[in-house]
């Protein structure tokens, strides 16, 4: 086997190893890296200090902590040896043979050793998952990590008491096999109970029943109650919350689901800053009632006012139902300056949400009133009483910083004259965006776009049914919301977009990437004149508890120019 000297001396520069160096070990690489890391008493010595008598005490201690150490990865008989020759003073380390696993023996007692040909299944898939198959080689990690993997499997669906009554692994240095055993103990098939509450103060326990726990009577699922825990945590009622079925004291039959929850503060105020190439700087307040009347209908208001775009909003949504579906209203006015289109803006609007797993349906309906001025070209006052269905796909490995996973979304819209509207039309909207991890820490990411609205004009369409497009997050290398249809000396929104994006980011080690992309995309009103805008670049990554903060530096073919775009990226 390969050695290699882990210290300047054992690598043979021809030099005594100085006072102040630590001890050297000549070790195969990766034990050599173990004994660096678990032995640090050999930093904390100087070779050329130690007199005989010191050498023989270090080399008697190292002989013990190694033999202990290494044993923890299948080596059981190592030799340590000390040399000094004209290298100088050292410590050489033969590890032996590694030992590998011989015998498995997995013995099952309680419910789950029963007859039946559900219980034997599920002891043969039990058994093929076993993560310390014969003729691996024998690491206390992996044998420590393969009984629990095992005792997680058993105690995540049906047997929640499962337990492990009796683990050995019996090492035959002769042979240099490892014999393992396990039993486990499943005890019986639970299914759940009645839920009971535990810290509610402000909200009643009928609450918790809103957000589908498990349903009393059926098999125990461990994935059930983590869901209804997750749930429940991602309310703003709730500071924390614990989950669990009660296992001792009663019929595992009806075991009762025990939620032990710790109130959020109702009421906050918040204060932020903030900025972004695309609106500019940016200061908010915030208010948040999630008490509101005492019945868990949860307020949200807030100023926001940026460079190019400044609203205030009133939010209130209600408590979700039995059914889940989550009703709330909401009130908007809004200035924005953009592209040298300016827009005043009032909207009132209801929407339900109906969460089912990865895909949400939202349904709403809003009246707006908008007031456009154009740079350069005639104002005018547009309304619209609209109806918009909206689904939603979401199955990403991690909503901040998605390495795999798609986001699907679909709307459907549109208003009619005989309904408080200026004009008719239908509007059509879909966004994909799909992540792919590649080789270790590397992500590729594919975007794409389309919108039609089916109207005989755009004029008297609220731009907010309309189409544009550029900035960071869309056409990178373009001023945002720049690219649509010239009204004047501004650009307003057209009644078709297309986008498509790649990006790949390369991450180093830590919270920092590099990024590369291009981007095309454009909106219009006209399907002939249609002409997609291409942006490409590079910037850096930082993953930031907010999602991974982008820093773009973009060229705009079109335009022939240079720009610094910076956003947070994260999967809508």
């Amino acid at each position: 086997m390969l050695l290699k000297l882990l210290s300047a001396a054992a690598l043979g520069l021809g030099a005594a190893a100085p006072a102040w160096a630590r001890v050297p070990v000549e070790a195969p690489e990766a034990l050599g890296r173990l004994i660096d890391q678990y032995l640090p008493f050999l930093d904390e010595q100087k070779p050329a200090a130690l007199d005989a008598e010191a050498r023989l005490r270090l080399l008697r201690r190292a002989r013990r902590e190694v033999a202990d150490l290494l044993a923890t990865e299948g080596y059981f008989e190592p030799r340590l040896e000390a040399v000094e020759d004209e290298r100088g003073w050292r410590l050489v380390l033969t590890p032996g043979p590694r030992v590998q696993i011989g015998q498995v023996e997995l013995v099952f007692e309680g419910e789950l050793a029963g007859a039946g040909d559900e219980r034997l299944r599920r002891r043969q898939d039990l058994e093929h998952a076993w993560k310390l198959p014969q003729g691996q080689p024998f690491r206390q990690a992996d044998w420590d990590l393969a009984k629990q993997a095992l005792l997680d499997d058993v105690a995540s669906r049906d047997y929640a008491a499962a337990r492990i009554t009796e683990s050995h692994a019996a090492i035959d240095p002769a042979t240099g096999q490892a014999t393992l055993r396990v039993v486990l103990d499943s005890g019986p098939a639970y299914r759940f109970g009645e839920l009971q509450a535990r810290g509610l103060s402000d909200y009643p326990a009928e609450l918790l029943q809103r957000y589908h726990p498990p349903v009393p009577g059926t098999p125990y699922r461990l994935d059930s109650l983590l869901r209804f825990q997750s749930a429940l945590q991602s309310t703003p009622y709730f500071a924390s919350v614990v989950a669990d079925v009660v296992r001792e004291g009663g019929d595992p039959q009806a075991a009762p689901i025990l939620v032990q929850v710790s109130e959020a503060k109702p009421r906050r105020v918040s204060l932020g800053l903030g900025a972004s190439s695309n609106t500019g700087s940016r200061v908010e307040m915030g208010y948040r009632d999630a008490n509101l009347w005492g019945s868990a209908n949860n307020l949200v208001s807030g100023l926001r006012l940026e460079q190019r775009r400044q609203v205030g909003y009133t939010d209130l949504f209600l408590p979700p139902d039995r059914a889940g579906y989550q009703d709330s209203v909401g009130l908007l006015a809004e200035h924005t300056n953009i592209s040298g289109l300016q827009t005043r803006r009032q909207a009132l609007g209801l929407v339900r949400s109906i969460p089912t797993g990865i895909i949400e349906n939202r349904y709403a309906l809003s009246f707006q009133q908008e007031l456009l001025a154009p740079e350069g070209s005639v104002e005018t006052r547009r309304t619209a009483l609209a109806a918009n269905w909206s689904w939603t796909r979401r199955q990403v490995d991690d909503v901040l910083d998605p390495r795999d996973g798609q986001v699907l979304n679909f709307q459907l819209g549109g208003a009619a004259r005989a309904l408080l509207s200026d004009r008719n039309f239908v509007r059509l909207y879909g966004r994909y965006q799909g992540f792919w991890p590649v080789f270790r820490r590397d992500v590729l990411t594919l975007r794409a776009e389309v919108g039609i609205n089916v109207a005989a004009s755009r004029d008297g369409i609220p731009q907010d049914f309309l189409f544009r497009t550029g900035g960071a997050q869309t056409v990178r290398g373009y001023a945002y919301q720049s690219l649509g249809v010239k009204d004047g000396s501004a650009v307003v929104g057209g009644r078709y977009l297309a986008v498509t994006s790649a990006e790949y980011v390369h991450w180093f080690e830590g919270d920092w990437g590099l990024a590369a992309f291009v981007d095309a995309g454009n909106a219009n009103d006209e399907r002939k004149l249609f002409k997609l805008n291409l942006g490409y670049g590079i910037g850096p990554r930082w993953k930031s508890p907010a999602g991974p903060l982008a820093l773009d530096l973009a060229y705009g073919q079109s335009e022939h120019r240079l720009r610094l775009q910076f956003a947070v990226a994260i999967a809508f």
